[in-house]
């Protein structure tokens, strides 16, 4: 339990929300960041950190832990304040208008602004049926080190795109490589999919994981087949990439106008709360695109408005950051 005071919190920290932190600190704000993961990165650290990504603008293609290291290294420069590990709970309003964040773990956050980008909420990979039991000893649900899976046996469980592209990124360095999909036709991208049928992965589709086997470690992986065959596949390791469910939890009950788990958006990423924006996937509007090159122009669209909530005599539009040598505006002065 701790109490912190800042200018600005960013609840997420995942692409959006690190960014935002930057824009606020380039902005001269004291800023904290709160997120429930245990690090920096938010969906792309616990879920992505080995996969490519490529509509990164200026970037042909980036790892995702590589874009989260870049994006902490950004924000570092302005040293905003990490509350890691906590879920941002209770949300009031203090008689002098400024906000109370209350975490689950008793920290106090008093800021005069929030900017919400906490992506799809607090998302939980949805579990490979009885696998329980095998977590740790063969069983994932994400592939953090793509080396940790060199010359070994792999059984990747999914039809979506984080599927085929695990499939194809173990490729050249597994021993071998079976994708298990309970439909015939897949969801992921139709290049991506092409590319792995063209390649030496083992495509089971029409079945589903019955059984995974083994002694201390997991040594095989048993699919049936749609007409009950039950066929034997080898697997020092199975990669289950069924999905997540997202929950955004409390912030349903700060009063924003919230709809099938996003919240509502003006152009100015204002919520219907004041002193409260959005940005990134949790945000809702006509015409909306989730991607993270949206996510980022939506945060600094929302920390710069909420610098003007903050300090009405600053200028919306801060300036460019090439046109000081230092790369920093004047700091906002009450």
């Amino acid at each position: 339990m701790r109490d912190v005071e800042v200018d600005l919190l960013v609840v997420g920290a995942g692409p959006a929300g690190l960014y935002a932190a930057y824009y606020a600190g380039f902005r001269g704000l004291r800023t904290a960041i709160v997120d429930s993961l245990s690090e920096p990165g938010g969906q792309v650290t616990a879920l992505y950190p080995e996969k490519q990504i490529y509509d990164i603008a200026g970037m042909p293609a980036v790892r995702g832990r590589d874009l989260v290291a870049g994006l902490v290294a950004q924000t570092g420069r302005f040293d905003p304040t990490y509350v890691l590990g906590e879920r941002a709970e209770e949300l009031e309003r203090r008689p002098d208008g400024r906000l109370v964040v209350t975490t689950d773990r008793g920290t106090r956050i008093d800021t005069g602004a929030i900017v919400v980008t906490g992506g799809i909420g607090t998302f939980t990979p949805r579990p490979l049926p009885g696998g329980d039991v095998w977590e740790g000893r063969g069983l994932h649900y994400v592939v953090r080190e793509l080396a940790a899976h060199a010359g070994q046996h792999v059984v990747v469980v999914g039809g979506g795109d984080s599927a085929v592209d695990w499939a194809l990124a173990l490729e050249p360095l597994a021993a071998s490589v079976t994708v298990v999909h309970r439909r015939a036709a897949f969801r992921a991208h139709a290049a991506s999919v092409a590319d792995m049928h063209a390649g030496s992965a083992v495509v089971v589709t029409d079945a589903q994981v019955h059984e995974l086997t083994g002694d201390d470690v997991l040594r095989a992986v048993h699919v049936r087949a749609k007409d009950g065959t039950v066929t034997e596949h080898r697997a020092d390791a199975v990669i289950a990439a069924l999905g997540f469910t997202a929950d955004i939890g409390p912030l349903e009950r700060w009063g924003i106008d919230v709809v099938d788990r996003k919240i509502t958006v003006d152009t100015a990423m204002r919520t219907t709360v004041p002193g409260v924006y959005a940005a990134g996937d949790i945000t809702e509007y006509p015409g909306k695109v989730r991607l993270i090159s949206v996510g980022f122009g939506e945060a600094a669209t929302a920390v710069n408005n909420a610098a003007t909530h903050l300090f009405p005599d600053q200028p919306l539009f801060p300036g460019h950051s090439s046109d000081d040598p230092a790369g920093t505006p004047a700091l906002a002065t009450a």
